[in-house]
C-alpha cells in the first residue's frame, strides 16, 4: 500500500481496495505490506546513495521548474552544483551515466531512455517525505519481485527505477506496460469526466470488456460469468501480441 503521504490517505481506502481485488478474483501472497512502516528501508536506501556521491539537495520549486527552458517538465540541472538559495530542499538522484538505459519491455519492446531526457529525479521530497521512485525500487526489492505490469503512462518512471536499481545493485524485475485507456483526443481515462468506480459486484462483465479493449476477443459465451471464470479463461488465453506496442487505446465517444 502506497501510503506515505499521509496527508492524502483516504480512511479506510486500504481495506476498499482489497475488498475490490477479492472481487475481481485477484489474490495476494503474504501479508500486505504499507510503505508507512517501512521507512527505515528507505532511508537506508537514501543514505547508500549519498554515501555513493549520487545524490544532491535541490531547492527549486515545481512552479519554477515548470518555466525552466529548454525543456519544461524536465529538471535542468539547477542546483547540481549547488542549491540556488537556502532553505528547504528536496534530494534528487544524480544521473551520471552517458549510455542510454534500455528496457526489453514485455509488451512495448525495446525502449530507450536516454539520460538527458529523464532527467534527475527527486528520491526525497522537500517535506521529508520519500518518494515514489526510490520506495517502489526498495518495495520490490525487499518483496522479491518478479514482474511489474502496470499501464504504458507509467513508462517514463521506469527508466528512473531501473537507474536507481542499478545504482543500489538490487535485481531489476522483467517490466510490462499495457496500453492506457484514454479519451478519444488522447486525455487519460482516469482522469477524466467518463472515469467511474471499479463495481465489484459486476466484475466478471468489466474483465470482459477490458479483455475485448486488449483485442483478446472473449467468447460471447462468458457473458454473465463470474470474475475467476472469466479470469481462469483469460489465463489461458492470453496473447500479448494483440496489443504489442500499443501504448493508448482511445474509446470512443459516448
Amino acid at each position: 500500500m502506497e501510503d506515505l503521504d499521509r496527508d492524502r490517505v483516504i480512511p479506510g481506502g486500504a481495506d476498499d481496495i482489497l475488498r475490490t481485488l477479492e472481487a475481481f478474483g485477484l489474490r495476494w501472497d503474504g501479508p500486505v505490506e504499507y510503505q508507512s512502516r517501512r521507512t527505515d528501508h528507505y532511508a537506508a536506501a537514501l543514505n547508500a546513495l549519498k554515501a555513493a556521491g549520487a545524490t544532491f539537495e535541490c531547492s527549486c520549486s515545481r512552479r519554477e521548474l515548470a518555466s525552466e527552458e529548454p525543456s519544461p517538465g524536465r529538471y535542468p540541472g539547477t542546483c547540481r552544483s549547488g542549491t540556488r538559495r537556502p532553505g528547504p530542499t528536496s534530494t534528487r538522484f544524480r544521473i551520471e551515466r552517458s549510455a542510454a538505459i534500455v528496457l526489453a519491455d514485455r509488451f512495448q519492446g525495446p525502449i530507450d531512455f536516454p539520460p538527458r531526457s529523464i532527467g534527475d529525479v527527486i528520491v526525497r521530497r522537500r517535506d521529508g517525505v520519500f518518494a515514489y521512485q526510490l520506495a517502489v525500487v526498495v518495495d520490490d526489492a525487499l518483496q522479491g519481485i518478479s514482474d511489474v505490469v502496470r499501464g504504458a503512462d507509467l513508462l517514463e518512471s521506469t527508466g528512473w527505477q531501473m537507474a536507481l536499481q542499478e545504482a543500489l545493485a538490487l535485481p531489476t524485475p522483467r517490466y510490462g506496460h499495457l496500453p492506457l485507456l484514454t479519451e478519444a483526443g488522447g486525455a487519460k481515462l482516469a482522469k477524466s469526466r467518463r472515469s467511474l468506480a471499479l463495481e465489484p459486484a459486476t466484475a466478471g462483465e468489466q474483465l470482459l470488456t477490458v479483455l475485448a479493449l486488449l483485442n483478446q476477443s472473449p467468447p460471447a459465451a462468458l457473458a454473465g460469468a463470474p470474475a475467476p471464470e472469466v479470469l481462469a479463461w483469460a489465463v489461458d488465453h492470453w496473447n500479448p501480441r494483440a496489443f504489442h506496442g500499443i501504448k493508448a487505446l482511445a474509446l470512443p465517444e459516448a
